[in-house]
């Protein structure tokens, strides 16, 4: 990937690295911020709020987070993909994604719909959800430091 064009525009265009900077911020709000709010629903907080209604409104939003989080993340990869490949941290941060997605989906097939409240292991994958992501947004910020 480092050799291709789509690399050589990254790493060289004036906006490219920048405007991706900026998508990525705004998926990482949308992914921790709406799923963050329906984990800590999960968890227990904010029981005044019916559960379903809040996961059908916020859960659209996390996703539309991530596939900004992919589509930008492939930007920023590809204009230093050699560095950004050889670091530990960034590794870490695939490794976390790759455990969260998982998580994610086996909470989805578990619940195959929503109750008024969650069964204690689904509150563990919730606090898991959200700790995962959480560090996967702090592993982000960190690359730039390792």
């Amino acid at each position: 990937m480092a050799d291709s064009s789509f690399a050589q525009w990254a790493g060289e265009s004036t906006y490219a690295y920048p405007a991706a900077n900026v998508v990525h911020v705004f998926g990482v709000v949308l992914l921790v911020g709406g799923i963050g709010i329906v984990d800590l629903r999960l968890i227990g907080l904010f029981r005044a709020i019916p559960l379903q209604p809040l996961a059908r409104a916020l859960t659209p939003l996390a996703v539309a987070g991530l596939v900004l989080l992919v589509l930008s993340g492939s930007v920023l990869f590809a204009s230093d993909a050699k560095a950004v490949a050889g670091n530990a941290t960034f590794r870490l941060k695939l490794a976390l994604i790759a455990l969260a997605l998982a998580n994610a989906i086996l909470f989805r097939w578990r619940t195959r719909g929503l109750r008024a409240e969650a069964a204690p292991g689904l509150r563990v994958m919730a606090l898991a959800s959200l700790l995962l992501w959480v560090t996967v947004a702090v592993c982000g910020r960190l690359i730039a430091y390792s």
